[in-house]
């Protein structure tokens, strides 16, 4: 199996941006960018089960267009000519759309989701469909083999998993496998991966970006977003999905550009989530500090908290797993449930099925105070600051809470999805095993752009961003 000719081997943990430049310098031809990528997907995508589909013929076909524009003087912008993956619940015409899950594995749409047909016009080059956790994490997983490609494993060390539920986008990304790819989350699948594997992973504001084409895992909650090296990258791929889709009524007509006429800069008004390393691993609270000591140079940081008076967590569980019910009960009613990979999921959807309508409309009551208050905290700050995840990635041999024992995060994350506000997490040092930590930032609804600038400052100060595992 050859790589793509013309493209030195060092192109595969280069960033958009850069890969865009040589494009544009005529050092090698998208066709054989394309081919570059297609060919190490084809050889690490079954190393780390991160792949489900290589859409090679597409990828071809889109590259081929791709040089043909750009020979013509038509340059459809930075991801033009750049290969990425696609999360397995993105639909992509005439190709499988698995959710993961061994009942769906020969599912086939006829047309592109939105963020697929988005980014093919901004001259973007599809050639995978990226595996998950099946059913994106909704029956309650509690181990890494739930999927029907088997657990995702991380890059930085093949016996531990790359985080759920966008387990194929964290892998391929870190792996150099695609120099980006499109997650999902609901609560945590692009934060969890983006941590687990070292990559800077943004979970847009909720409507920033459609879903049009996407399955639904829980309506209100759930949302799109990049997978790349860096928060510019971050930038440049968003900014070819958002924007108000007609096929998605809750997608939010409200402009957005990246980068911007005038970006953010320091000095930056920064708040450190109070308890947030009471309880993690002693490497991700030493990584974190030293993380908050070189952003104390770019502004000022105090230390902060929600108010624990509302139930975030409980709120934000009982409207996730009562729409999941609604969404994939029938899941459970033909009895195609025993057909998924973990055990824990085959009867987990049954518990879904039973919560009630005053439960969750009491959850959707509760809502309002949750993202009023979230947002008057926010609004203090340009990011809220705190480890991603207490812990690195965990073994795939047992139960996620057997290795994370006492280890357990904050409110924020149940807080900041039920609110819909945006979230990084970027990478910003090592722990157990040489494994990566990840550094969190929160920020106001529709401030992308504030979080990616304190991000591409932290970013041009440290180099994590710029490792990459021993393949």
């Amino acid at each position: 199996m050859g790589w793509g000719m013309g493209v030195p081997a060092e192109c595969a943990f280069e960033t958009v941006a850069a890969l865009g430049r040589r494009l544009r310098g005529k050092e090698f031809t998208c066709v054989e960018l394309a081919e570059f990528f297609l060919a190490r997907t084809e050889k690490y995508g079954p190393k780390f089960n991160a792949v489900v589909t290589v859409t090679r013929d597409r990828a071809l076909s889109e590259a081929r267009q791709a040089d043909v524009d750009l020979k013509a003087g038509k340059d459809r912008g930075p991801l033009h000519g750049i290969p990425y993956g696609a999360k397995d619940l993105l639909n992509a015409a005439g190709y499988p759309t698995s959710w993961g899950s061994a009942p769906y594995k020969d599912q086939v749409f006829d047309e592109d989701a939105t963020v697929v047909r988005r980014l093919k016009e901004a001259g973007a080059v599809l050639i995978a469909k990226l595996a998950m956790v099946e059913i994106a994490g909704g029956m309650g997983y509690q181990q890494a083999n739930a999927s029907f490609t088997g657990p995702g494993l991380c890059p930085w060390g093949p016996d531990r998993w790359s985080g759920g539920s966008s387990t194929g986008p964290g892998s391929a990304v870190a792996a150099g496998m695609c120099p980006f790819a499109i997650g999902s989350e609901t609560w945590g699948s692009i934060m969890t991966p983006a941590s687990f594997c070292g990559l800077s992973g943004l979970r847009p504001t909720y409507g920033r970006v459609s879903r049009h084409g996407a399955m639904a895992l829980s309506w209100t909650l759930d949302k799109l977003g990049p997978m790349c090296r860096t928060a510019e990258d971050c930038g440049l791929v968003l900014n070819a999905m958002a924007g108000r889709d007609p096929l998605d009524p809750t997608s939010i007509d409200r402009p957005y550009a990246y980068p911007e006429k005038s970006p953010r800069k320091p000095p930056f008004r920064l708040a450190v989530l109070k308890g947030c390393v009471d309880k993690v691993q002693p490497a991700v609270k030493e990584n974190f500090e030293k993380s908050v000591e070189v952003l104390a140079k770019m502004g000022s940081i105090v230390e902060d908290g929600l108010e624990e008076d509302i139930p975030y967590s409980a709120a934000t569980a009982t409207i996730l797993f009562g729409e999941m019910a609604a969404a994939h009960g029938d899941l459970v009613s033909t009895g195609k449930c025993w057909e998924l990979t973990a055990l824990e999921d085959q009867w987990g959807g049954h518990s879904s099925q039973v919560i009630t309508a005053r439960d969750y409309l009491n959850a959707m009551r509760i809502r309002p105070f949750i993202q009023r208050r979230v947002d008057a905290f926010l609004s203090k700050y340009d990011a809220v600051l705190s480890p991603t995840i207490p812990n690195v990635a965990p073994p795939i041999d047992r139960p996620f809470r057997a290795y994370a024992g006492d280890v357990r995060g904050t409110n924020i994350g149940g807080a900041g999805n039920a609110a819909g506000v945006p979230a990084i997490s970027v990478m910003n040092g090592f722990g157990e095993n040489g494994l990566p930590t990840g550094l969190q930032l929160v920020g106001r609804a529709f401030d992308e752009n504030v979080l990616l600038a304190v991000v591409d400052a932290y970013q041009r100060a440290t180099e994590w961003h710029l490792k990459t595992p021993a393949l």
